[in-house]
């Protein structure tokens, strides 16, 4: 069976602790080369995981003819440079959320996929989880009646200045980092596109990143509400209300790979096998690759997906 060889662009925390063991694990695929700004960093991380190549810059990587997909987990400013050097060399680019920093630059991304004839998607591995699939299936079947509302919070505390979350001039702040994830679930479970945007923001005002964002989409045929912020207890929750029912997602986010998740489907709770989204994520995208077919999360929904963050942080 053939497997896809990945290449990672650089040693973030999410990609050497969560991403590349996870991916590691996948059928169809292989994580086959990682790069650093420095060599001595990337070859830790390819000894520490068990990985083949190292190489002391993201160019070198990019040349290597035998890398078939980039995971690219860098800094929010540096996504959508990045993805389109990867995809002028000829690679197909999992990217992590959010896309880019702006509908404008998302437009660029999609234009150098489309140019270079290869595929490019957006890293929200909660919307392939079996937990969000059920919930939209129970929704689509009506189990809840006429879905009217979704909502949620997402928090956590970080004051480290020296953390790219609180850095303005990189894509920082919550909207960016953990808003976007209410938004694309809320647009996945209604299957429309918000008509309208209400947001207060607070901004830290040394960082100058927003800290709190409390804001209301407005859908065709209901609406989703949501509180992320960066400066607030750990806590993550979602909620879907239908004419009829309810269904609540337990851990909607940071799913667990280690132990089973639920959802509560009115006084009733449906419990899912132990699974690493991660994983999941990385067999579908490769997948799309050798049967080409598209990727879990395209280019298209992903410049959706930064129109509503664009609205939100003007708004």
């Amino acid at each position: 069976m053939k497997k896809i060889r990945w290449g990672v662009l650089g040693v973030a925390k999410i990609a050497t602790t969560k991403v590349i063991p996870a991916m590691q694990r996948g059928s169809n695929l292989e994580v086959a080369a990682i790069a650093s700004r420095g060599f001595s960093r990337a070859r830790a991380a390819a000894d520490a995981l068990g990985i083949p190549a190292a190489y002391g810059s993201y160019e070198q990587l990019l040349a290597d003819a035998s890398i078939d997909a980039i995971y690219n987990p860098l800094p929010n400013h540096l996504h959508v440079p990045w993805s389109i050097r990867a995809a002028q060399a000829g690679k197909h680019v999992l990217c992590e959320k959010p896309i880019g920093l702006s509908v404008a630059e998302t437009r660029e991304l999609i234009a150098a996929r489309d140019k270079a004839g290869v595929k490019i998607g957006e890293a929200f591995t909660a919307r392939t989880h079996p937990q969000w699939l059920r919930a939209a299936e129970l929704v689509r079947e009506g189990r809840i009646g006429e879905l009217r509302v979704v909502s949620g919070y997402f928090s956590y505390f970080n004051r480290d200045p020296k953390n790219v979350r609180n850095m303005a001039d990189s894509g920082g702040g919550g909207v960016m980092d953990i808003g976007c994830y209410p938004i694309t679930l809320s647009r996945m479970i209604f299957q429309a596109e918000p008509v309208a945007v209400r947001a207060f923001l607070d901004r830290d005002p040394e960082f100058k990143t927003d800290r709190l964002a409390s804001v209301i989409l407005q859908y065709p045929n209901g609406h989703a509400s949501f509180t992320c912020s960066t400066q607030l207890v750990a806590y993550q929750k979602m909620h879907i209300f239908g004419t009829t029912g309810r269904i609540e997602i337990e851990i909607p986010f940071n799913a667990p790979p280690d132990k089973p998740t639920r959802i509560f489907v009115n006084d009733e709770m449906e419990e899912f096998p132990v699974c690493d989204q991660y994983t999941i994520q990385g067999e579908l995208f490769s997948g799309a690759i050798l049967e080409g077919r598209e990727v879990p999360v395209p280019l298209e929904d992903a410049l959706k997906n930064m129109a509503v963050i664009e609205e939100i942080l003007k708004s």
